[in-house]
């Protein structure tokens, strides 16, 4: 008759030091690594005297660390995620949130053609309802940090004090549950007016409002300060550097000096230079976040197998070469040739040398373009006359 194995009398002492030395050799799943450096990141710029609310996160003396998996799968070989584990591990805050329909359309209009090619597949999703205007003042509470399937960029929920009223913001990069936002597009409050004696000092009023988070103005938004979620006019909500990690530069202000000492700004517009190298002229009442957008590393993810692209709403991309000759104007043949075709789309529009891409006569005339730029093209003008 088999008799049940004895287990040694351990002292309690040593179960527990046994538990600990177990806990510390264990070999876990997911480990952070640190890749090489990315040229990228030496390209910050300088922030002036506000470089602590502004959040710099894209120094050049940090690198990117991401977080590998052990290859248990062929799917975690390559999979590279940014580490955010301050995130809400819950579902949202459902009366923010509503469905999204079309999932099963596949790109497809309501007359079953495809306008969009590539789409299809993908779970299920909720729109978070996102204000990008801020006009509710005083103070709000974040109260966490979530992942918006929708965006690129993470989102905070915040509640205002006064009303209890919840929203969702878009975070800015070192925003954590806890802090405490606010906004001034309504206005300067009048406990803050006091406080500055009754006259708008703007050396002052930057160090009381210029912070992390907070939605101002652009006319309140000191020179060299950078914003993220950016408007384009006073009565609209935010337009540019709305995605992960994006910002924009307050580059130059109308501004004149009063008796008192104090600058006021004039014009109707202030300029800002976007990441794209495009300096724009926007509203002096429009809108913007102190900060960077959240999600500085999202550029760097890998998805490490096709089965997550799918997840993504993403079918796979067919290489016109690999087609038919009735598919697309570079199939077929016997080789990897598109007979000495310039690159083109499957309508056969060119792809390439500049057809899309080149500056359009009719330039935006809220785009300021470069003095060097203007005196090229009358020395152009000039030689060829």
């Amino acid at each position: 008759m088999l008799q049940p194995r004895l287990r040694p009398l351990v002292s309690c002492q040593a179960r527990i030091s046994r538990s600990i030395l177990s806990h510390l050799t264990k070999r876990t799943y997911a480990t952070p690594v640190e890749p090489a450096r990315h040229d990228a990141a030496s390209s910050a710029p300088i922030t002036g005297g506000f470089s602590n609310m502004a959040s710099r996160t894209t120094d050049s003396s940090s690198s990117v660390i991401m977080r590998t998996y052990k290859p248990r799968t062929p799917g975690v070989r390559h999979l590279k995620r940014p580490i955010n584990d301050h995130l809400w591990k819950g579902r949202p805050f459902l009366p923010l949130t509503y469905t999204k329909k079309g999932h099963g359309k596949g790109g497809r209009n309501n007359q079953g053609k495809i306008t969009v090619r590539h789409r299809g597949g993908g779970a299920k999703r909720r729109i978070r309802t996102v204000d990008f205007e801020r006009w509710a003042p005083g103070p709000h509470l974040v109260e966490r940090i979530e992942h918006d399937p929708g965006r690129s960029a993470h989102i905070a929920l915040v509640t205002d004090q006064a009303t209890g009223r919840k929203s969702y913001i878009v975070a800015a990069e070192g925003m954590r549950a806890g802090d405490i936002v606010q906004s001034y597009r309504s206005g300067i409050p009048q406990d803050l007016l006091d406080a500055m004696g009754g006259i708008i000092d703007p050396g002052i009023l930057a160090a009381k409002t210029a912070w992390r988070g907070n939605c101002l103005p652009l006319h309140m938004v000191p020179i060299g300060t950078m914003v993220y979620n950016v408007g384009s006019h006073g009565d609209k909500g935010a337009k540019f550097c709305r995605s992960a990690g994006t910002y924009a530069i307050v580059t130059a202000k109308d501004e004149k000096t009063r008796d008192d000492g104090t600058k006021e700004v004039v014009g109707k517009f202030i300029q800002v230079r976007l990441q794209s190298g495009e300096v724009r002229k926007v509203s002096k009442d429009a809108c913007a976040t102190i900060g960077v957008a959240s999600n500085p590393h999202h550029q760097y993810r890998q998805l490490g197998k096709a089965g997550r692209s799918r997840w993504l709403n993403i079918r796979p991309t067919v290489r016109g070469v690999a087609m038919n000759t009735n598919d697309h104007p570079h199939g077929g043949g016997r080789g990897k040739s598109k007979g000495n075709r310039h690159p083109t789309s499957p309508w056969g529009t060119p792809a390439k040398g500049g057809y899309k891409t080149r500056r359009k006569h009719n330039i935006n005339k809220y785009v300021v373009v470069p003095r060097e730029r203007n005196m090229g093209k009358r020395r152009s003008k000039n030689s060829s006359a």
